[in-house]
Order: C-alpha cells, then structure tokens, then sequence
C-alpha cells in the first residue's frame, strides 16, 4: 500500500506530473516555490525530501532537474545478485569531515555497477546534498577513479579530510559545490593554495534504508 500523503503533499506531487507532462522535464524549486507561493526554497525541499522517502520521487544522480515521479506500490523483487562492497567510512555532506576506516562491507544490487572498476561504499554525514537527493545517512556507492569530469558528483580527501560535492574545475580553481543553499562551495586555487586534494571517485549509486 503506497504511503498517505497529506493535501499540500499531494498538490505539490500532482504540479511536478502535470508539469513534466506538459514540458517533458521536471520543475526546478524555484519554479515550484513561485507557483505554491512559497517564500523558502528550504519549504519546497522539504516537500520533495518527504515525496522521495515516501517513494513518490526519485532522482536521478548527475544529473540536472533530475527528479521523476513514480509508482510508490511494491514492485517484484529483482533476481539481480546482490554484490557485497566495502565500507570504508563515512563521507560529509557539509564541511569536510575525518575520513574514517569501517571494516564492514554492505550488500550493492548488481545494477549499480554497471561501470567496469573497483567500487566502494561510504555513508553520508551531513545535508549540503539534499537538493541532488542525497540525505544524511544515506549510503553511496562510489567508483574509484582519480578523474571527473564537470559536473560529476564526487568524493574527495582535503588534507585527508573527507568530503562529497559536485565537481568543477576552471581557471586552474577547483569548486566542490554543495546542493543545498545553506552551504557556500569550497574553493581551491591549484596555484596558491598548499591544500592536499585528491579525487577517490564519483558517485554510480545510492542506497536508502526507509524502514527509519
């Protein structure tokens, strides 16, 4: 049974399927703010954080205006093998935090790898990613590689601090950039600064417990 939803909840879920039909892509948040009158963004995402964790939304991981309604009703459960990752620690969503070692491994539907490579997991501290749809607590599942491109999501050591941000790199400034208004980008000039940073991977997955 698809979980109840409250009248606001429902008008917000039914302007996002009217506008992707209407348009062919989804409404940003400031265009679902304008429409509900909303004075926050912060309003609007906590509308599209309950949708998505009620199974309503999903969203599609790099990807811009990435968000998708769905059928929230149980689907057959896949054949698919279940590949067990490592996990290596934890990740921040916000300021940089401590990469830590997690000697445990945790179960990754096999469709999540479809890139050929070592993959790993992180758990995610902290809400600078909510507006990519990545929540605290949430797991990611990460390729490892030491390149991006822009605009990839990525997870990266800061003077081996540990941190996941969009990436972009241009004139020689490297910009890890949150989703989420709350947090300001952090900025590293190659030339100037005596920061240490390294590419471990970019996001391929996510996994989400929904029984909390």
């Amino acid at each position: 049974m698809a979980p109840a939803l409250t009248p606001k909840q429902k008008d917000v879920l039914q302007f996002i399927q009217k506008f992707d039909q209407e348009n062919g892509y989804a409404p940003s948040q400031a265009e679902i703010a304008k429409h509900f009158g909303f004075k926050s963004l912060g309003t609007v995402q906590n509308y599209l954080v309950r949708l998505e964790r009620h199974g309503f939304l999903k969203k599609t991981l790099n990807a811009r205006r990435g968000m998708e309604v769905v059928d929230p009703r149980p689907t057959p459960t896949s054949t698919a093998e279940a590949v067990p990752l490592p996990l290596v620690g934890r990740v921040a969503a916000g300021y940089p935090i401590e990469a830590v070692e997690v000697a445990d491994t945790i179960d990754v539907p096999a469709t999540l790898l479809k890139k050929k490579g070592e993959h790993f997991v992180l758990k995610v501290a902290g809400d600078s990613m909510i507006e990519d749809g990545i929540l605290d607590g949430d797991f990611v599942v990460i390729k490892k590689q030491e390149e991006a491109k822009n605009g990839e999501t990525i997870v990266a050591l800061i003077n081996n601090e540990a941190t996941i941000k969009r990436y972009q790199n241009k004139d020689s400034k490297i910009r890890l950039l949150p989703a989420n208004s709350q947090y300001e980008p952090i900025v590293i000039d190659q030339m100037r600064d005596p920061l240490h940073f390294k590419i471990e991977g970019i996001l391929v997955g996510l996994i989400r417990d929904l029984s909390n």
